[in-house]
């Protein structure tokens, strides 16, 4: 398996981490609100049915497979960061 390169920020807060010296700056109110974002993030409450090409399908399996998830959880990721405003249109600005 490859090593990631962390930049010298990220490597700092992993040192301070691993060594049991990280000190969160979240205030409650903020730490509560980003646990319940995650929370329904991952909160699967409804099915939807959908129709696409093969080729599209078979480019979706394609690509869950190469990140080593089931392709409806990639489906899923890609249309809630889309929502959520995390994922943009490149198109959209022409």
């Amino acid at each position: 398996m490859a090593k990631i390169k962390l930049d010298p920020e990220e490597q700092e807060l992993l040192d301070a981490y691993e060594s049991g010296d990280f000190k969160s700056d979240l205030d409650a109110a903020r730490r509560e609100s980003l646990t319940q974002a995650a929370e329904e993030t991952f909160k699967k409450d409804k099915r939807i049915n959908i129709r696409i090409s093969s080729r599209d399908l078979e480019a979706l399996q394609r690509r869950a497979l190469e990140e080593g998830l089931p392709y409806q959880s990639l489906v899923s990721s890609v249309l809630h960061k889309y929502v959520s405003g995390g994922l943009k249109d490149i198109t959209g600005n022409k």
